[in-house]
């Protein structure tokens, strides 16, 4: 169930990526991010794994500028 939750969030704040909505990106990458941590802390994922996400997702919001 909780990794259902992650890759869904995740998957938002790569569609607002691809359409190109910085506001939306950035509501949807807390969101993820909160989730990430979450899964991490219960041992779901590894930490670094989460890590890696976190930072790709996060430049690719950036860079929508």
């Amino acid at each position: 169930m909780i990794k259902s939750k992650v890759k869904t969030l995740v998957k938002k704040v790569e569609a607002a990526v691809a359409a190109g909505d910085k506001a939306t990106a950035t509501a949807a990458l807390k969101n993820a991010t909160i989730a990430l941590d979450k899964a991490a802390g219960k041992g779901i994922y590894h930490k670094n794994t989460v890590a890696r996400k976190i930072s790709r997702l996060t430049i690719a919001v950036n860079k929508l500028a």
